[in-house]
């Protein structure tokens, strides 16, 4: 079950490279809170595709290939990135709004599922 959500996990950010890559003004209008952090750029846009890209392969082989260190690289940077969008959440004052449920669903919740994934998937693997 566990390797299935970082299957899951790792399809979602490549998804999100992917789409970032390919419509990169498109997902820079569409996303909420994106705009508020300055002017559109399609070098920084293509070049954080880039990272969700390698993020999302690393933490799909890794969970494939049972790799645990392959999971935690494939994590590292969605975890930089959350801990990140948690540090600017609060700068704005820690606001219910809709660009903090964006950063709830699309941020916070696939990389802490991610992390309790790897380490629930993992020790059923050592238990086994």
């Amino acid at each position: 079950m566990w390797r299935s959500i970082l299957m899951a996990l790792g399809a979602y950010y490549v998804g999100v490279g992917v789409l970032m890559w390919v419509a990169p003004l498109l997902w820079y209008e569409l996303t909420p809170g994106v705009a508020m952090m300055g002017p559109y750029n399609l070098h920084f846009v293509r070049d954080i595709a880039l990272v969700f890209l390698v993020s999302g392969v690393g933490l799909s082989w890794g969970a494939m290939q049972w790799d645990r260190t392959g999971c935690v690289m494939g994590a590292a940077w969605p975890v930089l990135h959350a801990l990140f969008h948690l540090w600017i959440w609060g700068a704005r004052g820690a606001p219910a709004d809709v660009v903090a449920l964006i950063n709830l669903f699309g941020i916070q919740l696939p990389v802490w599922l991610a992390l309790l994934a790897i380490k629930l998937h993992f020790n059923q693997e050592e238990l086994q």
